[in-house]
């Protein structure tokens, strides 16, 4: 395939719905994009897609998880205004007490009826796509 302009590559994502007591954990975040999110970030090079999804979970809300099952990829170009990035999320369970870490300047968990008004990137949708059970 023939490239036009940028020649880069869109930047691989994960994120991880956590499921917590019984709800969804989502941190707020400190950098723009400002609102609450899902848990993850950038997958390094060399690194597997579940690896990074354990250390962005960790990172940002100290919880050692267990992944799960793969939920579903998106990758429409303008899910992040900063970047086109790619992700694949993951449905993961967690133990302990989450603490707000990294990135993250709160932790909140909300349940289908008690999401947050602003929610970042395209999390809304992820959120809407996990509680109806499109995917």
């Amino acid at each position: 395939m023939k490239h036009h302009g940028n020649p880069a590559n869109p930047f691989l994502t994960v994120d991880v719905i956590i499921e917590y007591n019984p709800g969804i954990l989502l941190v707020k975040r400190k950098n723009p994009p400002e609102g609450w999110a899902l848990p993850g970030g950038f997958v390094a090079y060399g690194e597997t897609l579940e690896s990074a999804a354990v250390r962005e979970a960790k990172e940002e809300t100290g919880l050692d998880i267990e992944l799960f099952r793969q939920f579903h990829a998106y990758s429409d170009p303008g899910r992040d205004t900063r970047n086109h990035t790619a992700t694949l999320v993951f449905i993961a369970k967690a133990t302990g007490s989450p603490v707000a870490g990294d990135d993250a300047k709160d932790i909140g968990i909300f349940r289908e009826n008690t999401l947050p008004e602003l929610i970042a990137f395209d999390h809304r949708k992820i959120l809407d796509d996990y509680f109806t059970g499109r995917y």
